[in-house]
C-alpha cells in the first residue's frame, strides 16, 4: 500500500509542478483547440467548436517526436484508451480498449475507411501492423458513432490517417535506430509532386531478437527468445484531374514472423506465427458548388498462420470489400448534410488441424447501409447533430441506429455538450457458421449517453476538458455450453453496463514548455443469460492517470517526460490444476519514460528514448513477461 501511494504521489507531484509553472507563463492569445480542424466526428472537415464530441488528436509534429516508438505506445498514453499487452513480447496482439468497452468495440480506420480482421471472433485489427512513420496523424473520437461509420463503433474511433504527399517538390527521409532486445529498424520515404501527381512511399524493416513472451516463474532452466521480423510498406498517390476532380490511391501492405509460446507460463521453442496485411483503396471526389461528392472502393485482407509441429497449425484468410459514396453537402447558412451510402461483402476461410482433428471454415455475408446526420451551425453558439443510419444485412435482416447531438459553444472557447446515441457490432464469420456457430444471432446493440465540457481557458494556453459516459449493451453475444450434453454454441443475451468519467489539462504556456495531463475513470457490470451478475471488467483498469510534459531547449534540443499509472485489473483464466476458472487481481503499476531528440542541422535529427527508466516489475496479462528498462536510439535524415 506504501508503495502504491508514493508512485500515484509521484506522478500527480510530476502533473502538479508541471501545472503550476505553465498557469504562471500562460499569457493571452487567440487561437486554441477548438478550432483545430479534424473530420473524424462528422466525416467532414469541421472545426472542434462545430462538433458536439470528443477528439484528440496526435499531430505529425507529435509523431515526429516521437520516432523509435510503436502506435500502441503511443495511443497508450491518450485519456480513455488502454492498449492491453504493449509491454508484452513481441508479437503480442494488443488489444485496444476505449472506455472500457471490450475487444472488438473500437472501431479503426485507414483513412477514414473501417477496417477489421473477418478471420477473429471479435474481429479487431492489430494495431501493431502499422509503422509510425508512415502516419501523417491520428484522431481518437471517444464515444459512439455508429451513424457515420456502421458496425464495432461502440466505444470509440481511432482514425489513421497515412502520410499525404506534400505540394513540394520530391524530397525524400531516411531513419536508423537500435536499441534493447537486439532491436534494429530501417525506414526509408519519398515525399512530393511531379506536376499534379503527388507521391508518397514509405517502407521499413524492423528486427528484434525480444524475449520470451511466458514467464518463467521459478527462474527453472532458460525460456527462449521469442523474436519479430516485420516489414511494411505504404504508398499514396494523388491525381489532381481538373479543378472539380481528383483521385487518391492507396496501399498498406505489412508482413510479421514472430515466436510464440505456448500459452502462460509455458514456453514453446517451435511455435511459430505469421501475419499479413493488406489494405488498398482508390478514391475519387467531385466538388460541388457547396460541397463534394466522394466515392471510395478498398480491399482489406488480412492472413495468419500458425504453426507447432509437434501439436497443432492453423492458417486463416478475412476479407472485406467496402464501397462507399459520401455527400457532404451545405443546405444553408446553418445547415450542413453528411448522406452515404455503402456495401460491405465479407469473407473468411479457416482451417485449424490439432492432431487428428481438422475444423475447415468457408463463408461469407455482406451488409448494405444508409446514414445521414444533418448539422446545424446557428449564430447563438447552438450546434446540433441529428443523424440516423438504416442496415440490412444478409444473415440477421434489419437494424436502425440514431444520433442525437446538441452542443453550445460560447465566445468561441466554451463549448458544453451532450448525447444520446445508439450503436451496433455485427456477429463475426465465426459466430455464425462455425461449429459453435448459431445462424438466428442478432447483432449485439447499444445507447450511450454523454456529457459535458471543453474550455479553451486561457486561449491557445490552457484548455481543460470533461466528459462522463454511460453505455448500455444488450444483446451481447456470448458462449453457451450445456452441462448435461456438453454441446456449445454462441447465442444473444448477455449484457454489460459501462460508467465513467474523463477529465484532460492541455497547456502550451510557451512556445518551448507543453503539458498535458489526464485521469480516466470506468467501472463496469455485466450480467450474463442466467442473471449472474459481474461487478469489474477484465484486464481494464477502473482508474488510470498520464502526464507529459515536453521542454524545447533552443531550436536543436527538445525532452519529453512521460508517465503513466495504471490502477488495479482483474484476470479470468483456466487453472488446469484444479480444472476451474478462476479471478485474479493483477496489481497496479506506474512507468516513466523519457525521450530527447537533437537536431543539429534543419535535415538531421538525432533521438534517444528509454522506457521504462526506473525498471518497474509489472504484469498486463498473467503468465506473460513484460519489458523492463529499455531503449531506443537512432538518426533521421531529410534529403532533397
Amino acid at each position: 500500500m506504501k508503495k502504491k501511494l508514493i508512485d500515484v504521489v509521484a506522478g500527480l507531484g510530476f502533473a502538479q509542478l508541471a501545472l503550476f509553472s505553465t498557469v504562471a507563463m500562460a499569457q493571452e492569445k487567440s487561437g486554441g483547440s477548438l478550432n483545430e480542424v479534424v473530420v473524424t466526428a462528422s466525416r467532414s472537415p469541421k472545426k472542434q467548436s462545430e462538433i458536439g464530441k470528443v477528439v484528440r488528436v496526435i499531430t505529425s509534429e507529435q509523431l515526429n517526436r516521437s520516432q523509435g516508438r510503436t502506435l500502441p505506445e503511443i495511443l497508450n498514453h491518450v485519456a480513455g484508451l488502454t492498449l492491453s499487452g504493449t509491454g508484452n513480447g513481441f508479437g503480442t496482439i494488443v488489444t485496444a480498449y476505449t472506455r472500457g468497452a471490450s475487444a472488438g468495440y473500437t472501431l479503426i480506420l485507414i483513412d477514414g475507411i473501417p477496417v477489421n480482421n473477418a478471420s477473429l471472433i471479435s474481429g479487431e485489427y492489430d494495431l501493431t501492423s502499422f509503422s509510425i512513420d508512415q502516419i501523417e496523424r491520428i484522431e481518437i473520437l471517444r464515444g459512439v458513432n455508429s451513424t457515420l461509420y456502421g458496425s464495432d463503433a461502440i466505444a470509440g474511433v481511432i482514425n489513421i490517417i497515412t502520410k499525404q504527399p506534400s505540394k513540394e517538390k520530391m524530397n525524400g527521409e531516411v531513419v536508423l535506430s537500435g536499441g534493447s532486445y537486439r532491436t534494429f529498424k530501417e525506414a526509408v520515404g519519398i515525399n512530393g509532386t511531379v506536376n499534379k501527381t503527388g507521391i508518397a512511399l514509405n517502407g521499413s524493416n524492423t528486427t528484434s531478437r525480444g524475449f520470451s513472451v511466458a514467464a518463467n516463474p521459478a527462474n527453472l532452466g532458460s525460456y527462449e527468445r521469442d523474436g519479430l521480423d516485420q516489414m511494411t510498406l505504404n504508398t499514396r498517390i494523388t491525381q489532381q484531374i481538373s479543378n472539380k476532380i481528383s483521385l487518391n490511391a492507396n496501399l498498406q501492405l505489412s508482413r510479421n514472423s514472430f515466436d510464440m509460446d505456448g500459452g502462460s507460463f509455458k514456453d514453446d521453442p517451435d511455435y511459430k506465427g505469421r501475419n499479413s496485411f493488406l489494405f488498398g483503396g482508390l478514391a475519387g471526389r467531385y466538388v460541388l458548388p457547396q460541397g463534394a461528392l466522394n466515392v471510395t472502393i478498398s480491399q482489406n485482407n488480412v492472413w495468419y498462420k500458425f504453426t507447432n509441429p509437434n501439436t497443432s497449425k492453423a492458417h486463416t484468410l478475412g476479407k472485406i470489400t467496402y464501397v462507399e459514396g459520401i455527400l457532404n453537402q451545405q443546405l444553408s447558412q446553418n445547415f450542413d448534410l453528411t448522406a452515404g451510402i455503402n456495401y460491405r461483402y465479407t469473407a473468411s476461410n479457416q482451417r485449424s488441424e490439432f492432431g487428428t482433428f481438422i475444423s475447415t471454415l468457408n463463408q461469407n455475408n455482406n451488409i448494405f447501409s444508409s446514414f445521414a446526420s444533418f448539422f446545424l451551425k446557428h449564430d447563438s453558439g447552438l450546434r446540433f447533430e441529428l443523424g440516423g443510419r438504416y442496415n440490412h444485412h444478409s444473415e440477421y435482416g434489419n437494424n436502425f441506429t440514431y444520433t442525437i447531438n446538441p452542443s453550445f459553444i460560447i465566445a468561441d472557447r466554451f463549448k458544453l455538450f451532450a448525447s444520446i446515441a445508439s450503436a451496433y457490432k455485427v456477429p463475426s464469420i465465426y459466430q455464425l457458421y462455425s461449429e459453435y456457430g448459431n445462424l438466428a444471432l442478432e447483432p449485439e446493440n447499444s445507447t450511450s449517453y454523454e456529457t459535458g465540457f471543453d474550455l479553451e481557458l486561457v486561449p491557445s494556453k490552457i484548455n481543460f476538458s470533461t466528459s462522463f459516459f454511460k453505455r448500455d449493451i444488450h444483446d451481447l453475444i456470448y458462449f453457451f455450453t450445456d452441462p448435461v450434453t456438453f454441446e456449445s454454441q454462441y447465442r444473444n443475451g448477455a449484457s454489460q453496463k459501462d460508467k465513467g468519467f474523463e477529465m484532460e489539462l492541455t497547456t502550451n504556456p510557451t512556445e518551448k514548455l507543453s503539458f498535458n495531463a489526464w485521469y480516466a475513470y470506468v467501472e463496469g457490470k455485466s450480467k450474463d443469460a442466467n442473471g449472474i451478475i459481474t461487478e469489474y471488467l477484465f484486464r481494464r483498469p477502473k482508474s488510470s492517470f498520464g502526464a507529459t510534459a515536453g521542454y524545447k531547449f533552443n531550436k536543436s534540443v527538445a525532452l519529453n517526460l512521460i508517465y503513466k499509472y495504471t490502477g488495479k485489473r482483474f484476470e479470468q483464466f483456466y487453472n488446469e490444476t484444479i480444472f476451474a476458472t478462476e479471478i485474479m487481481a493483477l496489481k497496479y503499476y506506474s512507468v516513466f519514460d523519457i525521450y530527447l531528440h537533437v537536431k543539429p542541422t534543419s535535415r538531421l535529427m538525432l533521438f534517444a528514448d528509454v522506457k521504462n527508466i526506473f525498471d518497474a516489475d509489472y504484469i498486463e496479462w498473467r503468465g506473460y513477461t513484460t519489458r523492463g528498462r529499455n531503449f531506443n536510439a537512432g538518426v533521421k535524415y531529410t534529403f532533397r
